[in-house]
């Protein structure tokens, strides 16, 4: 079990290395569809910036308003994705200052089920299921080996880092880029990637209060 976790900076750590690689992501994302993943994520991300002081201290609370104010305020498809992916987490720790094994597992569960609910991906097509189905089986692996949390965050970043990875030689499936057929090959997935990030601060910020 963690340290009580101070819910800000976790928030804060995911609009930060969203803001830092937003330049990235877009440039991956011109290569198969408009080229603004990281411009939007980040714009949505900043909103959550300037009214963070407002919001209560709870991580669930804090999830599920980042959530929301990406489902209002970012067009296309990664805004209602990305929504739901936060306020599902959100509901998965309603309420906890303190996190377990079974609390980050049910985050990664409920982003995972949202997501797929939302979108209908499938881990193959070329999206960011792709990163978060590896990292959630990893996370549940490792924490049924007997691994503690930390050695089980350990290698649920690993295995975001592969499943990122593995969309570079995949067909797209879904979204705009799908488009393009055999043409999608060659470049990581975008949302494959800004998922990445966002576990990976994740990961490293409750690694902080063990």
């Amino acid at each position: 079990m963690t340290r009580e976790i101070n819910a800000k900076e976790l928030v804060l750590g995911i609009v930060n290395v969203i803001d830092e690689n937003k330049a990235w992501l877009s440039e991956i994302d011109g290569a198969v569809g408009d080229g603004d993943h990281g411009i939007n994520m980040a714009k949505g991300l900043s909103m959550v910036r300037a009214d963070l002081n407002r919001q209560p201290d709870d991580l669930g609370s804090l999830l599920s308003y980042m959530g929301m104010t990406l489902l209002t305020h970012i067009g296309g498809a990664m805004g209602p994705i990305y929504g739901t992916f936060f306020m599902k987490m959100g509901k998965a720790v309603q309420g906890k200052k303190e996190l377990e094994i079974a609390d980050v597992s049910n985050m990664l569960t409920g982003a995972l089920e949202g997501v797929v609910g939302r979108g209908g991906a499938e881990v193959g097509d070329k999206t960011l299921v792709d990163t978060l189905s590896a990292a959630k089986g990893a996370f549940e692996k490792a924490a049924k080996s007997g691994k503690d949390l930390g050695e089980s965050i350990d290698e649920m970043m690993a295995a975001a880092k592969r499943g990122m990875e593995s969309t570079k030689d995949m067909v797209a499936k879904k979204g705009r880029s799908s488009r393009l057929g055999e043409r999608s090959k060659g470049t990581i997935d975008a949302g494959a990637a800004s998922c990445y990030l966002i576990l990976t601060s994740m990961g490293e910020s409750i690694t902080q209060y063990l």
